[in-house]
């Protein structure tokens, strides 16, 4: 059985690492009713990374209940933080611990049979995540160049309380180009707007009809119990989710099961579009209704409309270069065939990937659920949020506001944020050449003719 290792990179990814093991333990409990950490989970993850430049997080997850799960070998931590600033996180930092970070990597790696993966969780926003979770990404490329790399990046969002956070979000978009092989991007709105979508929808008595309270993606019912919920716990429970679905197939068996390095083989046509939206369906279930077809047809649509997105996009009215639909629970191959069949008239897809679509099938459902999707889609909807980034950025940097905080570090240079935002204006203009050919017409190869 194949191994990935999970690398959390400051406090927003020690959090949702955090969840994502709460609801782990969570799932292999409801499977396997003789022990927690069983087979499955302990030979797919051999263990975490966890990196942060402030103690606090790691401190509560190594006092809270969570704390038998890590190896208390395997943490890399400091007291001062990085100030939201990338230059600390990436320059100051990275430099100063790289051998620290070598030295646990190779440690954990070598507890791996067969080491598939990195999963490398972090933000956008702050100092650590960006600066030093994008480092990290650099030395996994440099120690195991023949690993994949997948990374789940939170984005900040327009109203974020750091002002500085455009910049760091630029700084990290460059070497996400550079060095990652699949990016999840996730946007803190839009995990809001879920957030409350599900609550009015529970709260409202709208559904004529109880929700099971495990089945909310935002629950953490049945995991480990902490004392009181902390107030990003039902945004970073979602991620968790994503994280569980993708991962499914490598911990649970399935009729159909998907390799993690699929993904990245059958969704990244070029090198540099890597990035992958996703979206997760159903929210919640209704715990006194049973599941027909046309509800199972419906979570299908639900996963390509704009409001179960986890970034702000429409996919239907953008292009697809391909598209992997992950299945969990009681559905069969010929539902999977059936959905395609009847969506495929509605997506538009790039005139020469017209069949470009993975699929897996995983026998095991969320703990709550009959059966849950995730779809990855790589598509040009995600332009938007870049294009957004790119123009708050020029508002800071066309003041030269700021820079001060970032040049006063030893390897920092005015460059970087040329290169930068030089790095992110090419991305868009790789976006902007593909959507220019959706409005082509379709041309078809004419086929071979047979002579009679």
């Amino acid at each position: 059985m194949t191994q990935s290792v999970v690398v959390q990179v400051g406090q927003c990814g020690n959090q949702i690492g955090c969840r994502f093991w709460d609801l782990a333990l969570r799932e292999h409990a409801a499977v396997n009713k003789k022990g927690i950490y069983d087979e499955a989970l302990s030979s797919f993850f051999r263990n975490a990374l966890l990196i942060d430049m402030e103690e606090g997080v790691v401190n509560e997850i190594l006092q809270g209940p969570l704390r038998d799960v890590f190896d208390s070998k395997q943490l890399i931590t400091d007291v001062s933080g990085s100030g939201n600033n990338w230059a600390v996180g990436h320059k100051l930092y990275g430099y100063q611990y790289r051998e620290h970070i070598v030295e646990k990597l190779r440690r954990t790696a070598e507890h791996c049979d067969c080491l598939q993966c990195f999963f490398v969780i972090h933000s956008m926003g702050g100092g650590t995540g960006s600066g030093l979770g994008t480092f990290v990404l650099n030395v996994l490329e440099d120690e195991f160049p023949e690993v994949y790399r997948f990374v789940t990046s939170v984005y900040p969002s327009g109203e974020d309380d750091v002002i500085t956070s455009p910049y760091n979000s630029v700084l990290a978009m460059k070497e996400l180009n550079e060095h990652a092989d699949c990016v999840l991007p996730i946007e803190n709105e839009s995990l809001f707007s879920i957030v409350s979508k599900i609550h009015q929808m529970t709260n409202s008595g709208k559904l004529g009809s109880t929700v099971k309270q495990n089945s909310l993606l935002t629950s953490s019912a049945g995991g480990i119990k902490t004392e009181q919920e902390k107030p990003f716990d039902a945004m970073n429970n979602i991620v968790a989710n994503l994280l569980l679905n993708l991962t499914s197939s490598a911990r649970f068996e399935g009729s159909l099961n998907m390799d993690l390095n699929e993904i990245s083989m059958n969704l990244v046509p070029f090198p540099r579009l890597h990035y992958l939206v996703s979206s997760l369906t159903p929210l919640y279930t209704l715990a006194d209704v049973n599941v027909p077809s046309r509800r199972l047809d419906q979570m299908f649509s639900d996963a390509f409309s704009k409001d179960h997105q986890l970034i702000q996009a429409d996919p239907k009215h953008s292009l697809y270069l391909a598209c992997a639909l992950l299945v969990r629970g009681n559905v069969q191959v010929s539902d999977l065939r059936r959905n395609i069949e009847r969506l495929k008239p509605s997506l538009h897809f790039v005139s020469w990937n017209q069949e470009g679509w993975k699929t897996g099938l995983c026998s095991v459902p969320p703990v709550g659920h009959s059966h849950s999707l995730l779809a990855l889609a790589n598509n040009t909807c995600v332009k938007p949020t870049f294009t957004e980034l790119k123009d708050r950025f020029m508002k800071l940097y066309k003041k030269k506001a700021h820079l001060h905080h970032y040049l006063h570090i030893d390897g920092m240079e005015q460059s970087c944020f040329s290169e930068a935002i030089s790095s992110l204006s090419d991305l868009i203009e790789e976006y902007n050449q593909l959507d220019a050919t959706k409005s082509a017409p379709r041309t078809y190869p004419s086929r071979l003719k047979i002579a009679m």
